[in-house]
C-alpha cells in the first residue's frame, strides 16, 4: 500500500461523508456494509460525527446466512423482511438520513451451487419497494461506495488487499493533491456533457460493435442526467463513487437489437458472476439470454421481477475514466460500470426523465419510463464499440469514437 491504511481510510471517508452524502448537522447517518467491511465503516461514522451528524447506524449483513436460508430455510420465508425492517425505512421519509451502502464482494463464489430459482425468490422485494421511492425522488441523500475485501481482491486478481485499495484510492481520485477538489472539478465535467448531449435532443442512441448492435428510443421528456444530485431538501450528493457517467432513462418501449457484454459483471442479487452475456431484444423487450457462465441466474431474475426485461438506463462512458485508467476488471458493478459505456435493465430513474417524479409506477410506465424492482447494469462499450445519436429525422452524429467523447455543442 502506497500510504498507511490509517491515513487512507481517513481519506476516503471524508470524501464520501463530505462529498458523497455531504452529511447536514444534526443528520442520522445510515451504513449498511458487511462484517469484512468494519474498518471503513467505522471510518465513515467517524468521520460522520466529526462534521455533526446525530446518529450513526451501522447495519452489518450477512451473506452466509443468506445462503443457509436459501438452501436450507423453509420457501414460503425466502425474501420476506421482518417487520421492523420495514418500519424502518417507512420512518426514513421523514428522519431523512443520509444513506451509504458498501460494496466489494468478499465471498464471491458463496452462493455457487444453489437453486437458482430459490436464490432469485431470497431477494427482498417487499424492502426494495420501501427503499425505492426514496432513491427514485431523491427524497435522501445517498450513495454507493467500494469497501476493500480479501475475497474481492482475490476475484480480481490482484497480489493482495493493499494493492486492490490502492487501484481504488486511484478510481476514488484519492491520489490526487486534493481530492475534494478533484471531484468538484469531475462533477462539472460530468455536467457540461451532459448538457451538451440534452442539446442535441437526440431520438435515439445506437452501440455499434462485435457482437452489439442495439438502438434505444428516448421519450420526449428523456432527459441526460451526470455526477452530482440535489435531495429534497436542496443538498448535494453523489450517488455513485466513482462515476464516470453520463446517463438517461430511454424509453422502454424503443428498444431493438442485439448486445454482447465486453466485461464481466457481479449479479449481486443472485451472488454469481455473469461471463459473456448475449441478449436479444425486441420491441422493448428482452426475448433471449445466452451467458457462458451465470445464464440461469440471469433468466431465473427475468422470470421472477416483474418488468426486468425492459431497459430504464442509457450512459455513456469514455477514455477519460479513472476506473478504467487502473486497467482492472473489479467484478463489481459500481466500479465496472464506469469502465466503458452501458445499459440497464430494469428500473428507470425519474432524476433522467422530466416529470415523471410526481406520477404513480404505473402512469411512469404508461409514459415510457420502466419501473421494477431491480436494476442491472451490464457493460457494452470498448474502443471496438461506437455510440451514435439519431435525430428524428435519421440524421447521425457520432458521440464517441474509439472510446472518445466527440460530441460538441
Amino acid at each position: 500500500m502506497t500510504e498507511p491504511f490509517d491515513h487512507l481510510l481517513e481519506k476516503y471517508a471524508r470524501l464520501v461523508v463530505r462529498v458523497g452524502v455531504n452529511v447536514q448537522p444534526g443528520q442520522e447517518v445510515v451504513v449498511n456494509a458487511l462484517p469484512e467491511q468494519a474498518d471503513a465503516a467505522r471510518a465513515i461514522a467517524d468521520e460522520a460525527y466529526r462534521v455533526g451528524a446525530s446518529r450513526v447506524r451501522i447495519d452489518y449483513g450477512d451473506p452466509h446466512v443468506k445462503r443457509a436460508a436459501v438452501e436450507l430455510g423453509p420457501e414460503d420465508q425466502l425474501g420476506v423482511s421482518q417487520e421492523h425492517e420495514l418500519a424502518q425505512v417507512r420512518a426514513w421519509h421523514d428522519s431523512k438520513p443520509a444513506l451509504i451502502s458498501l460494496t466489494g464482494n468478499p465471498h464471491p463464489t458463496l452462493m455457487e451451487g444453489l437453486d437458482p430459482a430459490r436464490l432469485a425468490k431470497s431477494t427482498p422485494i417487499d424492502l426494495i419497494q420501501q427503499v425505492m421511492p426514496l432513491i427514485l425522488s431523491n427524497k435522501v441523500a445517498w450513495t454507493v461506495i467500494g469497501a476493500p475485501t480479501k475475497g474481492w481482491a482475490d476475484s480480481v486478481g490482484v497480489a493482495d488487499l493493499a494493492q486492490l485499495w490502492d487501484a481504488v484510492a486511484v478510481a476514488m481520485r484519492l491520489d490526487q493533491a486534493d481530492p475534494v477538489a478533484a471531484w468538484q472539478a469531475h462533477v462539472a465535467k460530468l455536467r457540461t456533457r451532459a448538457a451538451i448531449l440534452n442539446g442535441h435532443r437526440f431520438d435515439r442512441i445506437r452501440y455499434r460493435g462485435p457482437g452489439t448492435d442495439l438502438t434505444l428510443g428516448m421519450a420526449p421528456g428523456s432527459t441526460w442526467v451526470g455526477g452530482a444530485l440535489e435531495n429534497e431538501d436542496g443538498v448535494e450528493f453523489v450517488p455513485n463513487m466513482p462515476t464516470e457517467e453520463v446517463f438517461i432513462s430511454p424509453d422502454w418501449r424503443r428498444a431493438e437489437g442485439h448486445v454482447r457484454t465486453s466485461a464481466p459483471f457481479f449479479l449481486a442479487s443472485m451472488g454469481t458472476l455473469v461471463e459473456d452475456l448475449a441478449l436479444e431484444i425486441n420491441d422493448g423487450t428482452i426475448t433471449g439470454a445466452t451467458a457462458a457462465h451465470g445464464e440461469d441466474e440471469v433468466r431465473a431474475q427475468f422470470d421472477l421481477i416483474p418488468r426486468s426485461k425492459h431497459f430504464g438506463e442509457v450512459a455513456i462512458v469514455d477514455s477519460d475514466s479513472a476506473v478504467a485508467a487502473t486497467g482492472l476488471v473489479y467484478k463489481d458493478m459500481l466500479f465496472d460500470e464506469n469502465v466503458g459505456s452501458h445499459v440497464a435493465w430494469g428500473m428507470g430513474y425519474t432524476t433522467a426523465m422530466d416529470g415523471t417524479l410526481p406520477l404513480s409506477p404505473d402512469q411512469r410506465v404508461d409514459q415510457g419510463l420502466n419501473q421494477s424492482d431491480t436494476h442491472v447494469d451490464i457493460v457494452i462499450g470498448s474502443p471496438e464499440v461506437q455510440v451514435d445519436g439519431i435525430h428524428a429525422d435519421g440524421t447521425v452524429v457520432p458521440v464517441t469514437r474509439g472510446d472518445e467523447f466527440v460530441l460538441r455543442d
